[in-house]
């Protein structure tokens, strides 16, 4: 990203850039630096954007072999190509000799690092990964926006804001615009402001639910049941997500007690480590015995669900006050 970010600066460009990863927001932000540094507008007769899984290898070469029209250079920007999960050896040989005048941008959700496409462009040094977003780039996020626009926040606060977040920094983005705008004319923000605006995104609601399942606090726990079927959210989906989270902190727990961090069961389950950390704790409060059976029973009544003998709003109902 610094070279990216330099280049830009500097206004010295690379032959090659690949920018992939599931980070779309700031995959997109770098993209748009980028491009607005080498001067491509829509209407440039020297920019050219191809993108699906429809065009083909000799598209790029071709976009790439046009000389520019009274410029310097020639910017052919490749999105969602799909090229660098499949054998692209046309494509992997031309990249060797891409012509001094040609900007070639890819920016891709998936790059497969041992093909040889990837590694035609890695040789240019601009291959830049922009992995889905941890706790600590979450809370960097938030705080270098909050001191932009000069706001103040609490530790206590922040953990509180966090708890609204996911792992898509477009969607954290969206929390932080409502809540600066909430705010605007004051510099701290507090957990009633926070309460206010944002929207807890339905994992989080869920684990609310499962913790208040925890505490054998029935009221609330069939309070978040009912706000999450008044924005619409299918019971069927919340029973299965439901169930999940049972199965995750039966998971978790089996490893933490196995002696594994908190980022080694983050990788083993394929889960955030964020959501790691919140369910050690929770796992606790729960014997094994009973996430197991927890587990087998989301399943059983889903399978009651989809075979008609019970209506799926009251599925949920029944198992939260089963394990309350």
């Amino acid at each position: 990203m610094k070279r990216i970010a330099s280049d830009i600066k500097e206004r010295t460009f690379s032959r090659i850039y690949l920018l992939f990863g599931e980070e779309a927001y700031l995959k997109g932000l770098y993209l748009k630096n980028l491009l607005a540094a080498l001067d491509c507008g829509e209407d440039s007769m020297n920019y050219t954007r191809l993108s699906g899984r429809n065009i083909r290898e000799s598209d790029i070469i071709d976009a790439c072999e046009t000389l520019p029209f009274f410029a310097e250079r020639r910017v052919v920007l490749a999105e969602d190509t799909g090229f660098f999960t499949e054998k692209t050896e046309k494509l992997a040989d031309y990249l060797k000799n891409i012509p001094d005048y040609c900007v070639l941008i890819f920016s891709e959700r998936e790059a497969d690092k041992r093909g040889k496409l990837y590694k035609a462009c890695a040789k240019y040094d601009r291959a830049v990964e922009f992995a889905k977003a941890d706790e600590n780039s979450i809370r960097n996020f938030i705080l270098s926006r909050l001191k932009k626009e000069g706001k103040a926040i609490r530790k206590s606060t922040m953990e509180t804001l966090m708890d609204y977040c996911t792992d898509d920094l477009a969607a954290v983005k969206s929390e932080l615009d409502k809540l600066l705008s909430y705010t605007a004319d004051r510099q701290e923000i507090t957990p009633d402001d926070i309460a206010a605006v944002c929207t807890v995104n339905i994992t989080g609601r869920i684990f609310e639910m499962v913790e208040a399942v925890a505490a054998k606090n029935r009221e609330k726990a069939l309070s978040e049941y009912y706000s999450l079927l008044a924005l619409k959210e299918p019971p069927m989906r919340i029973l299965y997500m439901l169930g999940r989270e049972f199965n995750q902190l039966r998971m978790v727990k089996e490893l933490a007690a196995e002696g594994l961090g908190r980022d080694a069961i983050a990788a083993r389950l394929s889960i955030h480590p964020f959501a790691v950390k919140k369910a050690i704790p929770l796992a606790g409060r729960y014997p094994s015995e009973t996430l197991l059976s927890a587990a087998e029973d989301f399943a059983a009544m889903e399978e009651s669900v989809k075979t008609g003998r019970i209506a799926d709003r009251l599925s949920v109902e029944l198992m939260i006050v089963k394990y309350t």
